[in-house]
């Protein structure tokens, strides 16, 4: 008999076709590629209960609204995607509850999670070491685990053969108020010593004048192949990271494509970066800036970096996610 494995979540109106789209953020990418990747084993049946207003079958994957999941018979595995309150959507033998983000105690009680967490008793999926300690005990009272994401494939899949000791812009890939602030006050530092460079921003973000006098540019945000093209005429990645990263799939894309990282540590972000291997990971602002310039104004730097990092290329697909998301939901 195949084992039944649902995924129940609320954020949007998504399903697998929209992988590529740029409005979906990580989390959503994170469901269409593990159910992907679930789908391919025939021991499995697999399906998303979510806001899709376009059901999909596919083998043995299904993609459904969430009001339908009544109609469906109870799995085995039951896991909600970041919201306690789906879990009480159907019974199941065993349930889990996978966060997204970091959760205080007070925020916890105050978007009502409390109360289904208690009475589903499920077990935490968390994505790396900084999420796993700022869990607090209360809010993983039935146990946590670990579990890693990875990039899309096509970050996997694309070719890396010419170095070009030419580039010289950076690049900042995540949300403005993920610490935009302080890159762009070490920037006018980092400017100075590297004249020609640009850095390169997403947007929403309002540039002010002196960002643009400081060669500060808001990039197109198209989709996923602009993404990977912008990434990979960058020289580095420069992202402080922020207490809210509980993994940072941006920094995640950015080492695939060999794109050295410069990052204060903050959030999960030390754990993106290998210190002196395959980027710095700065104690105060001067650092941040020092390590930013070398990396931009020292080709040798540089590529010593780029060769640790394509050294590191592939190491983490979704397969490695899926066979780790069994052995944790049939061991737990």
């Amino acid at each position: 008999m195949k084992t039944k494995i649902y995924f129940i979540e609320s954020s949007t109106n998504f399903n697998k076709s929209n992988l590529d789209s740029p409005s979906i953020a990580g989390s959503e990418k994170t469901l269409i590629n593990i159910t992907n990747e679930l789908s391919k084993n025939d021991d499995l049946i697999v399906n998303v209960f979510n806001k899709t207003s376009e059901p999909i079958k596919l083998g043995n994957l299904e993609w459904n609204n969430i009001n339908e999941i009544n109609k469906y018979q109870f799995p085995d595995f039951l896991i909600a995607m970041s919201d306690a309150k789906l879990l009480s959507r159907t019974k199941s033998k065993k349930k889990f509850l996978w966060s997204h983000s970091v959760q205080t105690i007070e925020k916890f009680i105050r978007k009502k999670q409390l109360l289904p967490f208690l009475k589903n008793k499920p077990i935490m999926i968390l994505e790396g070491e900084y999420h796993y300690k700022t869990r607090s005990f209360l809010t993983s009272l039935y146990g946590k685990k670990i579990l890693p994401i990875a990039v899309d494939d096509d970050f996997i899949n694309v070719k890396i053969d010419k170095i070009d000791i030419k580039k010289k812009d950076a690049i900042f890939t995540t949300r403005s108020d993920r610490n935009l602030s302080f890159l762009i006050d070490c920037w006018s530092h980092i400017k100075k010593n590297s004249t020609t460079s640009k850095l390169i921003i997403n947007p929403p973000y309002e540039l002010s004048n002196q960002d643009k006098i400081n060669d500060i540019h808001l990039r197109i945000k198209g989709n996923k192949q602009d993404l990977i093209k912008d990434l990979m005429n960058s020289r580095v990645m420069l992202n402080p990271g922020h207490k809210g990263e509980v993994f940072c799939l941006a920094a995640e894309e950015a080492r695939e494509l060999c794109v050295p990282i410069v990052t204060m540590g903050y959030g999960a972000l030390y754990e993106r970066v290998e210190h002196k291997k395959t980027g710095f990971i700065a104690k105060n602002k001067d650092e941040f800036i020092k390590y930013s310039s070398d990396i931009l104004n020292k080709d040798s730097l540089f590529l010593e970096l780029k060769k640790n990092l394509m050294l590191k290329r592939k190491s983490r697909t979704y397969k490695d996610v899926a066979n780790n998301f069994l052995k944790i939901i049939y061991e737990s």
